[in-house]
């Protein structure tokens, strides 16, 4: 190259360099959560649109916290409603094996479907009364043995099929549930974090990234729950569920079904 090119070339550099100087990024900020259905953003949940990370939360807290609490007995009608096969009247949809099974099979006996708490009772040691124990947003109908299988295991991806799976998976130390509800099972375990923060005799439940929780007052793993939120998003049988919990039980709702984009604003 000639001087005089040479000259030219450093010129232009020197000119682009001093531009980019001078310029300024953008601040990285939250985002805060919008609204991806509107249904119920200027009444049931004005407080929170606009909000963010804690205020966010414990907004939500305020407004799920009003809620019928129903009796253990009772949840087993109820999710024979909430739960109800679209294509079957007789049956419900059994949550991690996704098998069909006749609403007069509630029981305890090999091959009867039981309440499945998808928050584990140990994981706080709220039992069966009203409240968490109670509560329909996380319980859901399931086979006695697979119930038996999944136990207290926090979340995770990875294990080995077994009977009547539907493709749900385990390990010893954690559950992966079959594609079609991991979306749900996270929204589920969310709703409990936020509803259950200490204020009502009831344990401060929270979200962590541990598979080894046990019988504290803690639920895992959430990096992949966060993950799952996103992988499948809610379903016309999940909002359905919502509706008729809101509607007919309880009278509050799970938030991350309206606004799942809502778990990423709050973790």
């Amino acid at each position: 190259m000639s001087v005089t090119h040479a000259g030219k070339w450093k010129a232009l550099a020197a000119g682009v360099s001093a531009l980019l100087v001078g310029l300024t990024l953008p601040t990285v900020a939250a985002t805060p959560a919008a609204a991806t259905t509107t249904a119920y953003d200027d009444t049931y949940y004005a407080n929170a649109i606009g909000k963010t990370g804690t205020a966010l939360k414990g907004s939500l807290h305020t407004i799920i916290k009003s809620q019928t609490k129903i009796s253990y007995s009772a949840v087993w009608e109820a999710l024979k409603v909430t739960d109800q096969d679209p294509n079957n009247s007789g049956n419900v949809v059994l949550l991690y094996s996704g098998i069909s099974r006749s609403k007069s099979l509630n029981g305890g006996d090999v091959g009867d479907w039981n309440r499945e708490h998808t928050w584990a009772q140990s994981h706080g040691d709220f039992g069966t009364s009203a409240g968490p124990g109670t509560d329909l947003h996380h319980l859901r109908p399931e086979d006695v043995q697979v119930n038996s299988i999944r136990g207290n295991k926090d979340f995770d991806n990875g294990g080995s099929s077994f009977t009547n799976s539907g493709g749900s998976l385990t390990d010893s130390n954690s559950f992966e549930p079959r594609d079609a509800v991991k979306g749900d099972v996270a929204r589920m375990i969310l709703y409990m974090a936020v509803r259950y923060e200490g204020d009502d005799s009831w344990p401060d439940l929270e979200p962590n990234d541990a598979v080894t929780n046990g019988s504290v007052r803690y639920h895992g793993r959430l990096s992949v729950l966060k993950q799952w939120n996103d992988e499948d998003p809610p379903s016309a049988s999940e909002t359905r569920r919502n509706e008729l919990i809101y509607s007919t039980y309880q009278h509050n709702r799970n938030p991350f079904i309206d606004h799942p984009e809502w778990v990423e604003a709050i973790w």
